[in-house]
């Protein structure tokens, strides 16, 4: 099964001042949703894998679009997260689906490498509620200058039988990180901790 899209969103987020410290170069984040119909909305289903599927498409796809929307390689990008929202019809497993068995390794594809788990989030929701997507280092989870976010709200979606599926990317950190930690120049990413 393909996911039947309805429509897609992309948003670059760049920080040129924070603390009333010029940032530069500026951190940037961007994130792409998509907003697909949910097949199982309203009854029970055992079997979900065609949402697994769904969710590999998805990582590739959303993965992609904000490597594009970055304007960088793919091996530039540094941390990646990914979230969804079901609709008032459907479950939070079907946001599970979508998310967990499938779509990580397109979006590590997307991305070159990846050795760390994708940070993740599911809820579930209404038109225009706000869906948090968490970020975290794509190789090793122990860089903590890039524990992060960012949010995504569409006014129309999700509709009832509808998910909203996001994916987040960005080149940099968090700016004027200093809480310690390991550094993304000194990440090995051989185990996706360190």
């Amino acid at each position: 099964m393909t996911a039947a899209i309805r429509k897609i969103a992309v948003t670059i987020e760049e920080t040129h001042r924070e603390a009333g410290r010029a940032i530069a170069p500026p951190t940037r984040k961007a994130v792409a949703v998509a907003v697909i119909d949910n097949p199982f909305a309203g009854a029970y289903v055992d079997d979900l894998t065609p949402l697994m599927d769904i969710g590999a498409e998805l990582g590739a796809l959303l993965g992609k679009r904000c490597v594009e929307a970055l304007g960088i390689a793919p091996a530039a990008a540094q941390s990646y997260g990914k979230s969804a929202m079901v609709g008032e019809n459907g479950e939070l497993e079907h946001a599970a689906a979508i998310l967990h068995p499938k779509l990580g390794a397109p979006l590590r594809s997307a991305v070159e490498k990846g050795a760390a788990l994708v940070a993740s989030s599911k809820k579930m929701g209404s038109p225009g509620q706000v869906l948090d997507v968490p970020i975290g280092h794509k190789d090793a989870a122990y860089v903590r200058s890039h524990f992060d976010g960012i949010e995504v709200q569409l006014n129309d979606a999700p509709r009832a039988n509808e998910i909203m599926v996001a994916v987040a990317v960005t080149d940099s950190g968090r700016p004027l990180p200093r809480v310690g930690g390991l550094t993304h120049e000194d990440a090995e990413g051989q185990d996706g901790l360190r």
